[in-house]
């Protein structure tokens, strides 16, 4: 075959493409308009504030006051735990005290039994709430708004050493943050994946917390969510002064709208549920039994009375703090949910809540953090206790500058 010259092969290029390549008007349609409205920053910003707003109502409304308050806190306070303690023998037993908890709890919540606040909190709390995160990130992610989102965020993101795609393990961290973990690895450099990692085990706090937090501080929790941003901007913007690296701009393809496809929403729903049921519920029933044992052998009285002045002191908390701090390990969730039950002041509650949140990761995050190599886990541990003195002896003095602390 002979060789073509440059200007025969443009030729031959220019008489397939007459053959092939069809030319018509280009209609507008609504997907294209939306789209252009949700991507650029003039209409952008307004449509993302909004969404995430109509997110929140969504999540809160069905999670705490449909479902929770509406049903699960009827179904374990006024039936699940009147028969549990009628028919369990021996109030004054180790195993009553275990499994059980106090006899003389009027509701789930103040019990902290294995078989009352361990499921009410991951059944009758948790799981509403993590079924509705994931029912409306699906849509959002199945519609193409996702990724119009990242395109918004990127500016903000790019002044921290991020950029847009970083809002997906973000995101993904509000459900869980064992898949934000592993979402990190879309990020370019080891620098970005490395503080991606670090602020969403520090800052970003899961589906299942959000959904205690509205059950336990309802009042507070925006200006939880807005304290833990505000963390994560700080640090963000310290950790790309501090670390080496490179941040290289956004390249991303934005899809167009499509209607969500019922078939692939239902699957999404099911494998995600499901591996949160498979995680969480064995940790949280794990968690209260261990610090129930704990309490029972004087672990947590001692440690409450040597890690006193700290608490006190440093974070403005008070030192029973150390319970849920141990729970925390396992489930944050559960956490929280313990903090309840301790007798605190509204700053002393609020101040809690971050110490928690910023706290060590829980066990299920800290394997992903392990999996990614022991550099990243040994750094990110070092930068938690770092954060965890800095910014929870931070708030304490702008609590004790306020006058609340």
């Amino acid at each position: 075959m002979t060789a073509l010259s440059m200007d025969e092969r443009w030729s031959l290029a220019d008489a397939i493409a007459a053959r092939t390549v069809r030319t018509g008007v280009f209609r507008r349609t609504l997907s294209d308009v939306l789209g252009d409205l949700t991507i650029s920053p003039l209409t952008g910003i307004p449509v993302a504030f909004a969404v995430l707003y109509a997110f929140w109502s969504i999540f809160s409304s069905f999670a705490g006051d449909l479902v929770t308050d509406g049903f699960m806190v009827k179904l374990f306070d006024a039936h699940w735990l009147p028969w549990l303690q009628s028919v369990w023998p021996d109030p004054q037993s180790i195993l009553y005290f275990l499994f059980v908890g106090d006899p003389a709890a009027e509701n789930c919540f103040e019990a902290f039994g294995v078989l009352t606040s361990g499921l009410f909190v991951s059944i009758g709390v948790v799981l509403p709430a993590v079924f509705i995160f994931y029912l409306t990130m699906t849509v959002l992610e199945d519609s193409g708004y996702l990724p119009r989102l990242a395109v918004l965020a990127d500016t903000l993101l790019h002044r921290i050493g991020l950029h847009g795609y970083a809002v997906v393990p973000m995101i993904l961290g509000l459900g869980c943050n064992v898949p934000a973990i592993t979402a990190t690895r879309i990020l370019e450099t080891d620098k970005q994946r490395f503080m991606m990692m670090t602020l969403i085990a520090i800052f970003i706090p899961c589906g299942a917390q959000l959904g205690i937090m509205l059950a336990v501080i309802p009042e507070f929790v925006g200006l939880v969510i807005l304290t833990l941003l505000v963390g994560f901007a700080l640090f963000g913007f310290a950790f790309n002064r501090l670390l080496p690296g490179e941040n290289p701009e956004i390249l991303i393809d934005v899809p167009p709208y499509r209607r969500p496809m019922l078939e692939n929403v239902s699957r999404k729903m099911k494998i995600r549920t499901m591996g949160f049921l498979r995680e969480a519920i064995p940790f949280v029933l794990l968690g209260v039994l261990l610090v129930n044992v704990l309490y029972l052998l004087g672990v947590i009285g001692w440690l409450s009375s040597a890690l006193a002045p700290l608490f006190v002191l440093w974070f403005g908390v008070p030192p029973e703090t150390v319970g849920p701090l141990v729970a925390a390990f396992l489930r944050k969730d559960l956490a929280v949910a313990q903090l309840s039950t301790i007798p605190m002041t509204a700053y002393q509650m609020f101040a809690s809540v971050i110490l928690v949140s910023i706290y060590f990761p829980c066990v299920a995050t800290f394997v992903m953090l392990l999996k990614e190599g022991w550099k990243f886990l040994g750094g990110a541990m070092l930068a938690l206790m770092t954060v965890v003195f800095l910014y929870g002896g931070l708030i304490h003095l702008a609590g004790m500058l306020l006058g609340v602390a």
